[in-house]
């Protein structure tokens, strides 16, 4: 749909930062821009021209920020600010071929399960902007970190609107978002679920994004999109530090990796554009061959490549497990996220998920499940249900790309289930059955796989995500169907190219010595191809004997994870855990559960019963000296070694917070007060009301012991001040996610320091560098929430 709306076009040609545009321009610091549309059209409508007179093929509507919650105060309508800014976008465009885009950004407020906002909520938000921007030609998603949302606004583009939707995520030099979203996460994903080009935005500089870029091309066949950040201001002048020169030779280099689409944000100027879109049309942008994309699955932040045989957990099942029924039916999540967690401990890749059983709401306890299961880790989903409804129903609440499981060569299921993997852009498992049942021939099993790969190929569904299960017959029952099954798996996999699924339990039903026999045959069909078999991860000898065949096979190169799981073991011991690539805690479940286990699994309600029991025996303030403090200390070192990600650092937090409300609860009952380590002032500075990195400051503070005063977003400079004055706090700390805000920040500073000059103020932010805070004053820089903890040590004890 681009190459409609621009013709002919060696590149296309995306504007600049509209909001630094503006400040420049006089808008004073903490109003909001999308207002401008209502109360002064014409100063919007002369940023557009300026930077369509610069040669911008698209102008970004002023609507930014024009969702419901961000304009809650400004007294108009969403319907009315996007109107507004779409009909001075058009203006603008008068007597050009340029397009208007509706520019849709970040909601400012977490979603699930790092915050409270739902998915459902923020779909709902997102609908309502793309239903009052139908007049425009193109839809962008822009400045996103969290891949949850970022699917929330476009599932709500494709449904609500047929224009084409441009996506941008900001991500850090790590290679992930703020959030921990891998990039192949976000382009698998966003690529899955329809979006027309992706790309990255924001961040600090055209240079930082490069390497960005270059993992996107991998993992990617849609059109790039690059719009970096013109650096940071100068801390005095306010200028950016990038010169429109330095920033057309740096995004130049994007046309060695055949990016199409180029732009700019905050900070850059028509005169940036221009001398990028004039050095752009000296410059040979290459034609980018088609990636060789590998089978991968994954959730936001881990991927799992099917580049060697990947175990699926298969506990999540009701079916023959009455304590698992039983937990259905009573909603009792925690004993479902305890599966969970053992299984991937014991080195499950993936995890099946499954909650159909008579009596109760599948669908309901399907998104439950799903939305628990991604409170708690990263590991990928594999979807299971034989309802088209639930499987929908999950997809949309998943946050990656999934397995879905299943399909079959019956037509209806054709019909039904092929559809939703198109549009949700998961992989699936098709079943070698029909409806005359399982064939007991392989060949036959052979021709069913075939049908159910050329009609997922006809609707689009690449042919790397089509894996298929051969099935597997009872062998008490039908000996020799094992070794058709085993033929067909050869054959599928060799003829036919395809990724294998098998559930390998099934092989030993009634017979005794099960184990023995699952295990033979699991090693028979890894031989013959089997790349995903479903399994209990908790027996041993099964686990081992995947990473046996792995070594064996020479996939284990060195024996490397071999020797990582079983070195020093006892004899007769069970599979160890693996930790390389998981993002559940690596350690072993211990006999008895202790409270350090429960918060590295995120396990909430477990945590607080283990706080209670602790209380019993132990004084409240040793539990958090010598339990709570040490585990959050050490889940502070995974994160800062890049083991664990933001949302299993605030899961660890979450339990943390539960047992704290127990001690709290207990010494008010004691009638003794519980103790604070000392005052903190947070704020985020003046004209900036994004919050989320500051929420997140608060939470770990506060698990730490330390009362917080939390002034919230868009703080005036001299509130701050006021506040640590009154309060004789040791420390202040300031946010700011936006560029245009970093002069209220530096003020802010110097009001602190006027009035409280023992106080030490620490800095952080997405747009901010530890050369830049010391620049503008502050005493300290925090990359992440676990540097401001450890800040706070430093200064408040």
């Amino acid at each position: 749909m681009l190459s409609s709306l621009f013709p002919n076009r060696k590149f296309i040609r995306l504007d600049g930062g509209t909001g630094s545009m503006l400040q420049k321009g006089g808008m004073p610091v903490g109003a909001l821009p999308e207002v401008y549309n209502i109360t002064e059209p014409e100063r919007i409508i002369a940023v557009h021209r300026a930077f369509l007179d610069a040669g911008a093929d698209v102008a970004y509507a002023n609507t930014f920020g024009a969702n419901r919650r961000k304009m809650a105060k400004s007294g108009y309508s969403v319907q009315e600010l996007i109107a507004g800014g779409i009909a001075c976008a058009r203006k603008a465009c008068e007597g050009t071929s340029a397009k208007v885009a509706l520019d849709i950004g970040p909601i400012g407020q977490l979603l699930e399960p790092l915050g409270t906002l739902t998915f459902e909520e923020a779909y709902d938000i997102f609908r309502e902007e793309i239903e009052a921007g139908q007049d425009a030609d193109l839809i962008v998603i822009e400045t996103m970190t969290d891949l949850y949302e970022t699917k929330a606004a476009l599932l709500a583009a494709k449904e609500h609107s047929d224009k084409p939707v441009l996506c941008t995520m900001t991500f850090e030099p790590n290679l992930r978002t703020f959030t921990g979203c891998t990039v192949a996460s976000a382009a698998m994903t966003l690529e899955g679920l329809g979006a027309d080009a992706i790309g990255v935005n924001c961040s600090l500089g055209p240079d930082e994004l490069y390497p960005i870029v270059e993992e996107m091309a991998k993992w990617t066949t849609l059109p790039l999109i690059v719009k970096p950040n013109a650096g940071l201001p100068d801390p005095i002048t306010g200028e950016y530090l990038v010169s429109p020169e330095e920033f057309a030779a740096a995004v130049a280099k994007f046309a060695q990796l055949g990016v199409t689409i180029y732009g700019g944000c905050c900070g850059t100027t028509p005169a940036h554009i221009q001398a990028a879109y004039d050095l752009l049309e000296q410059t040979t942008i290459i034609k980018r061959e088609t990636p060789e994309i590998p089978a991968a699955v994954c959730s936001a932040s881990e991927v799992v490549i099917i580049d060697q045989p990947r175990i699926i957990g298969e506990r999540i099942n009701p079916t023959g497990k009455k304590r698992f029924k039983a937990a259905l039916q009573a909603n009792d999540m925690d004993y479902i996220l305890d599966q969970a967690v053992q299984q991937v401990d014991a080195g499950a890749d993936l995890l099946d998920v499954n909650v159909g059983m008579p009596g109760i709401d599948e669908k309901g306890m399907m998104i439950r499940t799903v939305k628990a299961l991604q409170s708690i880790g990263g590991t990928p989903l594999q979807l299971d249900s034989t309802i088209p409804a639930v499987l929908e129903a999950a997809l949309r609440v998943y946050n990656g790309k999934p397995i879905v499981n299943s399909v079959n060569g019956e037509e209806a299921s054709l019909q039904n289930v092929l559809p939703l993997v198109k549009k949700y852009g998961a992989a699936v498992v098709g079943l070698t059955l029909d409806e005359n049942g399982i064939p007991p021939k392989a060949e036959d099993r052979f021709a069913i796989a075939k049908r159910i790969l050329d009609r997922a190929t006809a609707l689009g569904i690449p042919k790397r995500d089509i894996y298929i299960d051969c099935l597997t017959l009872t062998a008490s029952a039908e000996q020799d169907g094992a070794r058709e099954t085993l033929k067909a798996l050869h054959r599928i996999k060799e003829e036919l190219g395809l990724k294998t699924v098998l559930g390998v339990s099934n092989i030993s039903f009634g017979l005794p010595n099960r184990e023995a026999v699952t295990r033979t045959f699991l090693t028979m069909a890894l031989e013959n191809g089997l790349d995903l078999p479903i399994i209990n991860p908790n027996i041993a000898s099964m686990t081992e004997a995947v990473r046996a065949y792995r070594l064996l096979d020479g996939i284990d190169r060195n024996c490397t994870e071999f020797v990582e799981a079983y070195a020093g073991m006892p004899t007769a011991a069970p599979a160890a855990p693996v930790s390389a690539g998981k993002t559940y805690s690596s350690e072993a479940k211990p006999e008895t559960l202790d409270l350090p286990y429960a918060m590295s699994h995120g396990l909430k309600n477990e945590g607080a019963k283990i706080t209670a029991q602790l209380l019993e025996t132990t004084d409240p303030m040793d539990v958090v000296n010598s339990v709570l403090i040490p585990a959050l200390d050490e889940a502070g070192k995974l994160f800062e070694q890049g083991k664990i990600f933001l949302p299993q650092l605030i899961q660890t937090a979450g339990v943390a917070q539960a047992a704290f409300e127990v001690i709290k609860t207990t010494l008010i009952q004691r009638n003794a007060a519980p103790v604070s380590r000392g005052e903190i002032v947070l704020a985020t500075v003046k004209g900036d009301i994004h919050d989320i990195g500051k929420n997140i400051v608060r939470v770990l503070l506060e698990n730490y012991g330390y009362t917080v005063l939390d002034l919230g977003r868009d703080v005036p400079c001299q509130l701050v001040a006021d506040t640590a004055k009154e309060h004789g706090v040791k420390l202040v700390g300031l946010s700011a996610l936006m560029t245009t805000t970093l002069g209220a920040m530096e003020e802010t500073i110097q009001l602190v320091k006027q009035s409280c000059p023992d106080c030490k103020i620490v800095v952080g932010g997405a747009v901010l560098t530890a050369d830049y805070a010391e620049k503008i004053g502050a005493d300290f820089y925090a990359k992440d929430a676990m540097d401001t903890v450890a800040v706070a040590k430093q200064i408040v004890g």
